[in-house]
């Protein structure tokens, strides 16, 4: 009887498991070329987010895994194997899931630093085609004014 797990156990493994699968689901939605900075900063939000929840489930694989220890020493070794298997496979997800989202959060930082920089360099440069546009526009100096000419040439 001593080699069964707890209550708690059963209850913690099906929390971390629904909580690694709507995670896993959440990261697996296809990204989607976004050109607006809000909707990027959303969900750069939402992955911040989901690394806090991770950062607070933390505790429940760590029960988990002291648990499973703890069984292993008192359990017959075929019971002990099937437990230490079953986190196994959870730790792996549990490991897989952090990199993921580390990885999605760096990429997406990235791309809004890059949309940031593509989005000011677009305005200065509408800026300087406003300029010239003016410049254009304005009325020739006469032709024998050379002093006119030369100034609008350096201008050019």
């Amino acid at each position: 009887f001593d080699s069964l797990p707890p209550a708690h156990y059963k209850e913690t493994m099906g929390t971390i498991l629904v909580w690694i699968q709507q995670s896993e689901t959440k990261l697996s939605m296809p990204q989607v070329a976004v050109a607006e900075y809000e909707i990027m900063e959303q969900r750069l939000r939402e992955l911040k987010a989901l690394q806090s929840s991770l950062q607070e489930q933390q505790k429940g694989l760590n029960y988990l895994s002291t648990t499973v220890e703890d069984m292993s020493r008192k359990a017959p070794a075929e019971v002990s194997q099937r437990y230490r298997s079953e986190i196994e496979v959870i730790l792996g997800r549990w490991k897989k899931l952090s990199a993921q989202l580390v990885e999605h959060c760096q990429k997406l930082e990235e791309l809004m630093t890059k949309l940031q920089r593509f989005q000011n360099d677009t305005k200065t440069l509408k800026k300087w085609m406003a300029e010239v546009d003016v410049f254009l526009k304005e009325e020739w100096p006469a032709l024998g004014d050379s002093e006119a000419l030369e100034k609008q040439l350096e201008q050019c």
